[in-house]
């Protein structure tokens, strides 16, 4: 069995550990472990894969992991690290976000052999659970002063907003203690594992294992990742980077890692690759020695892609770049699913024209220069394809050129383009 501390260590994914954890993992018997996801939406983000690539490493160094989706607490809202109330989710919306969360974890752990992974989901055990019972024998171990000392607490109460916490918010600390209490006395588990900013709930969870049952329990955490920039993690322009192809294409997916900064990709391997110590200072090397090459890159988002979506999702990706980036023709455009179509050039300007002319076809000169927007006159078109500037649907074209329905992308796009990067989408309607 690896050593698990030292290999959080050297990925840089250490951050807070109860003493005697070390020696717990290093035992030589399989120690269970879990980690809760919050089904707050239908995806995973990129930011979750923190936490799932922590329970990849705990059983690739022959431990066994446990990702507890939070049925219940999902139900109740976590206050780490928010600043306000969050909106509560239907019992049936929730649900469907448990669904599709698992279908994502099981894609990262191995749920067969003798360190088997295994999910669970918390409402199981308090859906019979009742308030009543759960004050009397659960809430009277833990006093209101120990709760109100948490990090998480003190800053929603005292914050400069200062708008406070509901009852239910309050209680969230108590609530995933006795998830870790649950398990520790159901399933053997004797380490809660999370982002570090969370290791006040993590540790309400050991207090209430030695209060309740005279047990003992221990927690570890993870940094929080951070883009050298200082900016948060997985969050671009557009928004979140989520792991379903349906929130995120596997083009802006693949795109996020392998626009990754130097200084950050460095720190995103250790973290999201599943090599080894060696191979990984290898390619940092190989990467620092070239770093035009973006060797580091490449690999990261290669690696990453594939885990998350499939290996033909990455060679779509691949078409993909070299169709923005790199030669491509009319050909490789129509390989393209709508969706990676509209992916690859989102939030290029975009025109529209009529589909019924199309039907009897349009001379490019009058296209261009007319009846799409793109350039300010057929004066100007004309001059344009003598330059040979412009591609429509990345092939050149002529000066006597027709442009009928034909030639329709996914049959509703025709992308005109002038030089290297001028791009212009027309829609017919």
């Amino acid at each position: 069995m690896k050593n698990f501390i030292e290999e959080l260590r050297w990925r840089g994914m250490l951050h807070d550990v109860m003493p005697g954890t070390e020696e717990l993992l290093n035992s030589g018997k399989p120690v269970k472990a879990y980690i809760g996801f919050d089904p707050t939406a239908d995806s995973l983000g990129v930011g979750n894969l923190v936490q799932v690539m922590t329970l990849v490493h705990y059983q690739r160094c022959g431990h066994q992991p446990i990702a507890l989706v939070g049925g219940a607490t999902g139900l109740v809202g976590d206050p780490s690290g928010k600043s306000q109330e969050r909106n509560l989710l239907t019992a049936e919306l929730l649900q469907h976000n448990l669904n599709c969360q698992r279908a994502q974890l099981e894609k990262f752990l191995d749920f067969s052999g003798t360190n088997a992974a295994s999910i669970v989901n918390n409402y199981d055990w308090f859906s019979s659970f009742s308030f009543l019972d759960f004050i009397r024998d659960v809430g009277k171990h833990i006093t209101v002063n120990y709760m109100m000392a948490k990090d998480s607490v003190k800053k929603r109460i005292t914050g400069e907003e200062r708008e406070g916490m509901s009852f239910t918010e309050f209680t969230y600390q108590l609530i995933q203690g006795y998830d870790f209490f649950h398990l520790w006395k159901n399933h053997g588990v004797l380490l809660q594992m999370g982002g570090s900013d969370q290791w006040g709930n993590i540790t309400t969870g050991t207090e209430l294992i030695r209060r309740m049952d005279g047990g003992e329990a221990f927690a570890l955490t993870t940094p929080l990742i951070k883009k050298a920039d200082g900016t948060k993690f997985g969050k671009t322009e557009s928004g979140n980077i989520w792991l379903d192809k349906k929130r995120t294409s596997a083009y802006q997916f693949y795109q996020f890692w392998l626009n990754a900064a130097d200084a950050d990709a460095e720190n995103y391997i250790k973290i999201f690759s599943i090599k080894d110590k060696e191979e990984i200072e290898a390619i940092i090397a190989e990467h620092r020695a070239a770093p035009h090459e973006r060797k580091l890159q490449k690999e990261l988002a290669r690696e990453i892609t594939v885990r998350v979506h499939s290996d033909a999702d990455y060679e779509t990706a691949l078409e993909a770049s070299a169709i923005l980036f790199g030669k491509a023709t009319s050909e490789n455009l129509r390989k393209l699913s709508e969706d990676d179509f509209l992916s690859v050039f989102e939030g290029v300007p975009q025109g529209k024209i009529p589909r019924a002319e199309l039907h009897t076809g349009v001379d490019l000169v009058t296209l261009l220069g007319e009846k799409s927007g793109f350039l300010k006159s057929r004066g100007e078109a004309r001059r344009a394809i003598e330059e040979n500037s412009i591609a429509l649907n990345k092939d050149k074209v002529t000066m006597e050129q027709i442009v009928s329905d034909a030639d329709l992308i996914s049959g509703k796009y025709l992308l005109l383009q002038r030089g290297k990067k001028n791009y212009f989408l027309l829609i017919a309607e």
